[in-house]
């Protein structure tokens, strides 16, 4: 089953839906053979290269004086599924075009999705700047991708115009919140689905395919 899988590295809700999708499919779709194909969404395209204090962006953007408020939620979504999300940690939000690059670049190789995760869990967990080539050229590594060639990839600003070109083809796909899943083509889910939505998603899918 083909897996299309929108979202943005620093949306608190897409590290939530990578790992719900892992889970779900590792405990109740063993036996399925998929092919998640990562997209990518940018929620703030103009973040500043020294990034954005999460704090001021929620204040001036939402009203909110209490980042706490705003954590709660998917910190709680996240411990349901059985796995810690501080989001604490990670008090600075940065431009995201590097790091999609780099994720559009791994398409193909049978590592994209672990590597987007891996990205994804670097940003939040280990609060790295994703936007850094050398910090996106490090994770690479551990996945079979070539140290150099991500770290050109990341600072190479033909490649961030590709990022920005294939988001605008994401918001013409109709895809309006993040993370955005479409299974085997037919069957769309967004925003913070819990594990039984995207079962039900996923089986759907299935029998839409044998039809």
């Amino acid at each position: 089953m083909q897996i299309d899988l929108y979202t943005e590295i620093t949306c608190p809700w897409c590290i939530v839906g990578h790992h719900r999708l892992d889970k779900v499919l590792a405990e109740r779709f063993p036996n399925l053979a998929v092919d998640i194909r990562q997209h990518p969404v940018l929620l703030l395209p103009d973040a500043p290269a020294g990034g954005l204090y999460i704090p001021d962006l929620l204040r001036s953007r939402y009203g909110i004086t209490d980042p706490k408020v705003a954590f709660a939620r998917p910190e709680g979504e996240a411990r349901a599924s059985g796995f810690d999300l501080d989001l604490g940690r990670q008090l600075w939000t940065y431009p995201t075009q590097a790091a999609h690059a780099v994720i559009l670049a791994a398409a193909g190789l049978n590592m994209q999705h672990r590597l987007a995760v891996a990205i994804t869990d670097a940003y939040f967990i280990e609060a790295k700047n994703i936007a850094d080539a050398d910090v996106l050229a490090d994770i690479v590594a551990d996945y079979g991708f070539d140290r150099h060639q991500a770290r050109a990839i990341a600072l190479d600003p033909a490649q961030h115009h590709r990022v920005e070109e294939e988001a605008i083809k994401s918001a013409d796909a109709g895809v309006r919140s993040v993370p955005h899943f479409v299974f085997g083509g037919s069957i769309a889910i967004n925003g913070g689905r819990t594990e039984d939505e995207i079962a039900a998603a996923i089986q759907a899918a299935s029998g839409a395919i044998s039809l």
